[in-house]
């Protein structure tokens, strides 16, 4: 599968007065989509028929690692197939509740979850746009480790934040989609 940019490249290119298959402009986005999805710890586009094992909590909920949650195709507890509507429901949000008064078991490795999640291209969310397209155009512009260059008489200094990509577009973009675990229902 070729490695898709979490922001289109036409759109870096008009911030930077580049063309849009420029290969360092190219290579900007390349990373910071790498590291966005490093940091998230999920490729963030749409993921097919995803399967996951998650361990039972003794609540009536929990959460599937990565939303949004599009479809739930199965759900096994303990290897048994569950059912839509009677046994269990589920939310976009990724919420996966146990249904008639019944709670997930407390036991690790007990649910085994084929979903699909993510989004389509054309979908990713503001945040994450933003955030990669920020962290984009300062790796094409502020060389790594440069705080603060002059050239002629002019002189420009760039924060610690802007060098390393850790913005607060970023921080909040990171701590929004990042894979959720079982502490945090």
């Amino acid at each position: 599968m070729a490695e898709q940019f979490l922001v289109n490249p036409a759109e870096l290119a008009v911030l930077l007065g580049r063309a849009e298959d420029d290969p360092k402009l190219l290579a900007a986005l390349r990373a910071a989509s790498r590291r966005f999805r490093g940091q998230v710890g999920h490729r963030v586009h749409l993921v097919e028929d995803d399967v996951v094992v998650l361990d039972g909590n003794g609540r009536e909920s929990v959460l599937l690692p990565v939303w949004p949650t599009r479809s739930v195709a199965e759900v096994l507890l303990d290897g048994v197939a569950l059912v839509e509507g009677t046994d269990y429901s589920w939310s976009e949000a990724g919420i996966l509740r146990r249904l008639g008064c019944r709670r997930w078991p407390d036991r690790l490795r007990c649910l085994q979850v084929t979903y699909t999640h993510g989004w389509p291209d054309g979908e990713i969310p503001d945040d994450i746009l933003e955030a990669v397209l920020e962290r984009a155009q300062a790796s094409f512009t502020i060389p790594v480790g440069v705080q603060s260059k002059a050239v002629g008489g002019q002189s420009v200094t760039f924060g610690a934040q802007a060098a390393s990509g850790a913005t607060e577009a970023w921080l909040l973009a990171v701590a929004r989609h990042k894979v959720r675990t079982s502490g945090d229902v």
